[in-house]
């Protein structure tokens, strides 16, 4: 990292740590090398820096909506992050492939599937984008959530820190399994991949995904113990 990038990095987790009681022991679980994609609930802007800074110092990157670079300051610190511009809405070729670039050079890939920002915590309906990165790079994909951050608002106005709860879950590969990937076959992908994120949240956080029965298993491969622990959560 740059001296900068150092800089920014410990300011960054500084703030987040005055503002919040981060319970992030379940980030050791994190692999310590290689490609992986990480999928992640997008509750607020509170997370994005809670994240990026304790991560660290695995190399980081993920997908920010475009748009942001339009502020002259954001776009010195996106920049700075090397973070991927997303153009929503649309099929954005050039950030999968600067994405794919990235997994290819060993770093993590966050990826937000919901695509914007709940403010309740509640899980939305996720967005395939993921899909096609994950099936194209043939990089693992490993879930990890939050809950609490939806009050540090609230808890602001009232001078209270705010628990941050940082949960990770077991990571798995998508695999289309010969078949054509067509826009039913993307959607229950992304819906696996979403359930798997709904079953490591408390319950009142599963909103669209609340139905752990639902879930279907049929595109995510995981190595034996890890598919057993994974399965025991829909239990």
């Amino acid at each position: 990292m740059t001296l900068t990038h150092r800089f920014g990095v410990a300011v960054f987790k500084g703030l987040t740590s005055l503002l919040c009681r981060i319970d992030d022991a379940q980030l050791a679980r994190v692999p310590d090398q290689g490609p992986l994609i990480v999928v992640t609930n997008h509750v607020n802007i509170l997370e994005i820096p809670i994240i990026y800074t304790h991560l660290q110092p695995r190399p980081v990157t993920g997908f920010v909506a475009a748009h942001r670079w339009d502020s002259r300051w954001l776009r010195w610190l996106l920049d700075v992050c090397g973070a991927i511009p997303l153009r929503r809405g649309e099929a954005d070729v050039a950030a999968m492939r600067k994405g794919m670039e990235m997994l290819k050079a060993g770093y993590l890939v966050i990826v937000a599937p919901e695509g914007t920002r709940s403010g309740h915590g509640r899980l939305q309906k996720g967005h395939p984008g993921v899909v096609f990165l994950a099936l194209r790079s043939g990089a693992p994909v490993l879930p990890v959530v939050y809950y609490g951050g939806e009050r540090y608002r609230d808890n602001l106005r009232r001078w209270r820190r705010t628990d941050f709860h940082i949960v990770v879950g077991k990571p798995f590969y998508l695999d289309a399994d010969g078949v054509k990937v067509t826009r039913q076959v993307r959607r229950q992908m992304i819906d696996e991949v979403m359930y798997q994120m709904a079953a490591l949240l408390p319950p009142a956080y599963r909103g669209v995904y609340s139905d752990l029965n639902a879930a279907t298993k049929k595109y995510t491969v995981c190595s034996e113990t890890d598919c057993e622990e994974v399965q025991s959560q829909f239990a």
